[in-house]
């Protein structure tokens, strides 16, 4: 097989812990909840956990991390299940999305409408343990998770708005710390938003022959060759609106050299990307987890170092 080709027709793993769960029913909901894909959760929920880390005084608050990420599971899922919906006609023409279970006929669109309605459930009871801000705030997001789906059918840009989408966490974050907004939200807000249209052309790039095919657009559609300037460029704005966001907040000076290193982890995204290789590409898409993780450490010896902003 040559090594430029899709990775595999379908992007559900084989042999993942879902087909350990017993109870064949509940199997295909795990699968639509993207359980047995946690780099959705991760990318998710990254910029919540930088927003607690930079408002809190010192230790970002433990209990509003685990929310958090309860949050940011239920809520991935619920956005899955959203696309999944709006999408089912568009997988069943794409290789690596037509056994998806709703596609595939495992679970109805009523049923998955259901279970959509059980997974805000808990994100609603989540985000309620917060203040009466926080879950206006969070609220509001709903309508952005709505519009994504429809996004790649209108605009080459679909990638922007899903960064809007899935960087809300950041605003969420700091408003649950502090009651309000304020500078450095809006700074992670708008770093994360750069992030995802990074990381998202990559990934966007394993689709592009099928997205001309049926008539979707992408960045990756859009940027082809030139992607890799794109992305030097998104990727650029990130660190430089992370490095305002904690200048804003008063981080020592040890957040500015670990955002160094997140640089350059970001670098070797780019140089080393294969646009025409999909298993390449998912490899850096998946590593922006660890660009995240960096950042997150970064920001609690900032904040621990130098005091409350």
């Amino acid at each position: 097989m040559d090594e430029r080709q899709q990775v595999s027709a379908s992007d559900i793993p084989p042999q993942s812990w879902i087909d350990r769960v017993p109870g064949e029913g509940l199997r295909p909901y795990l699968r639509l909840a993207r359980l047995d894909r946690p780099i959705g959760t991760w990318l998710l929920l990254l910029p919540c956990w930088w927003a607690l880390a930079m408002a809190a005084p010192g230790w970002p608050n433990p209990w509003f991390m685990a929310l958090f990420a309860v949050g940011a599971l239920v809520m991935r899922g619920a956005g899955c299940t959203v696309n999944d919906i709006a999408d089912r006609d568009f997988d069943k023409k794409v290789a690596r999305t037509a056994d998806r279970p709703i596609t595939s006929g495992q679970v109805s669109v009523v049923q998955a409408l259901a279970f959509l309605a059980l997974q805000l459930a808990i994100g609603l009871t989540v985000l309620l343990q917060f203040n009466t801000y926080t879950v206006i705030l969070g609220a509001s997001s709903l309508a952005l998770v709505a519009i994504y789906p429809f996004a790649k059918r209108v605009t080459y840009w679909p990638q922007f708005v899903l960064g809007l989408t899935f960087n809300w966490g950041a605003l969420v974050g700091w408003a649950a710390v502090t009651g309000g907004l304020e500078a450095p939200a809006v700074l992670l807000y708008a770093a994360g938003v750069l992030w995802t249209m990074g990381y998202d052309t990559i990934y966007a790039h394993q689709d592009k022959e099928d997205d001309v095919l049926i008539g979707l657009k992408s960045t990756a559609l859009k940027f082809g060759a030139a992607t890799g300037p794109w992305l030097a460029a998104f990727y650029g704005g990130t660190i430089t609106l992370l490095a305002a966001a904690g200048v804003h907040a008063a981080l020592h000076p040890i957040y500015f050299a670990g955002l160094a290193v997140a640089g350059l982890h970001l670098t070797w995204q780019v140089r080393s990307l294969d646009l025409d290789n999909a298993k390449v590409c998912l490899a850096r898409f998946k590593s922006n987890r660890d660009f995240g993780l960096i950042v997150l450490a970064a920001i609690i010896a900032g904040r621990l170092l130098g005091g409350a902003g």
